[in-house]
């Protein structure tokens, strides 16, 4: 289920926060398909430069293209960075065209951007993607809801008493699940199904100590509230 209707990033900047901290992605051309991990960087204008692995072909089969280029799809997945139900949060597909850059190195020119998360699927225009920023977060993200994972009883049980009567009420478990600089996501898994709330902060963060301070806050009205004795707490 989808997160509430709260202030958060529009899909261009989830899209280019994918782009940001994925460590891997997969290129498929009319010849192949293949897994590059590690192997690329994200430019200003979203454009993404690849290195044609050893075992690969890619920049074979673009040398074979008729017209100096490739088309090609490039997709991302986006996982949680901690064990829930259902970990991945959202797909980022983008078709547009190879063309080389070196003996072994590739530029993919994105033609048309489309990102698959909850909420359905939403296609990112070009000059959205190009203009957005990644989430000052994205990098940061996947230690700092690790961290408070790790740290559950002290931050995300105290934290999901925030969360709405009927979603802690039908809660096995609360969990960490996306943090942007507008606030943080926690996921309620019931026994069969699960939801997805977010808890803006109160102003968005401008680097990661000031979302770490608003955690505080939300922390600081979460104690504050008396504690149900069915909300779900481990160590």
């Amino acid at each position: 289920m989808s997160a509430a209707a709260c202030p958060g990033p529009t899909p261009a900047e989830r899209a280019r926060s994918v782009l940001a901290a994925a460590g891997s992605l997969t290129v498929t051309t009319h010849g192949q398909r293949i897994e590059l991990i590690g192997l690329h960087t994200v430019d200003a204008a979203a454009r993404l430069l690849l290195q044609d692995p050893p075992d690969a072909s890619i920049a074979a089969e673009l040398a074979m293209a008729p017209h100096g280029d490739l088309p090609a799809l490039a997709e991302f997945t986006d996982i949680a960075p901690v064990a829930v139900r259902e970990r991945v949060r959202a797909r980022l597909t983008l078709a547009g065209r190879l063309t080389a850059l070196g003996p072994k190195a590739l530029v993919f020119h994105p033609a048309r951007a489309v990102l698959t998360d909850e909420d359905g699927s939403a296609v990112v225009r070009l000059d959205e993607l190009s203009l957005a920023s990644p989430d000052l977060l994205a990098t940061h993200e996947a230690e700092m809801l690790a961290r408070m994972d790790a740290a559950h009883a002290d931050t995300v049980a105290p934290l999901a008493r925030l969360l709405p009567a009927r979603e802690q009420l039908g809660a096995v478990d609360v969990r960490p699940l996306r943090l942007d600089r507008h606030g943080l996501v926690l996921r309620s898994e019931g026994p069969d199904a699960h939801h997805d709330t977010r808890l803006p902060f109160a102003v968005p963060a401008t680097h990661p100590g000031e979302a770490v301070r608003q955690i505080h806050l939300l922390l600081a009205r979460a104690t504050a509230r008396p504690r149900r004795r069915h909300l779900p707490t481990r160590s």
